[in-house]
């Protein structure tokens, strides 16, 4: 009698402490590794900075396309972008034309 009693009363006081720390501890793992976690959030902060970066330039290349098709609008026609498009769409230069070659990726061009 007195050892179920001394057993009784262990696990009165063990299981429940030993409960709370395991919740607490669960919790706690899956607030830092989870899936909605602090490296998880962290993971989704460097996506943002991607996206962002990602979108700055589509906007520098947007822009550098919306400067060269304004030059080439009948009320502001630039005779010198006409000139060039029309030269590089023939594959011709005159002999007298000092021919400077540009990187394609320049977004300028």
């Amino acid at each position: 009698m007195q050892i179920g009693r001394f057993f009784r009363r262990v696990i009165r006081a063990v299981v429940p402490p030993l409960a709370f720390l395991s919740i607490a501890g669960y919790f706690g793992w899956n607030a830092t590794q989870g899936e909605h976690g602090m490296h998880a959030y962290q993971q989704q902060l460097g996506l943002l900075e991607q996206a962002k970066q990602a979108r700055s330039d589509a906007q520098a290349e947007q822009n550098a396309w919306k400067r060269r098709v304004n030059g080439l609008r009948e009320n502001t026609l630039d005779t010198d972008i006409l000139d060039e498009r029309a030269r590089a769409m023939l594959n011709m230069a005159n002999r007298n034309d000092v021919v400077v070659p540009y990187d394609r990726r320049d977004p300028l061009f």
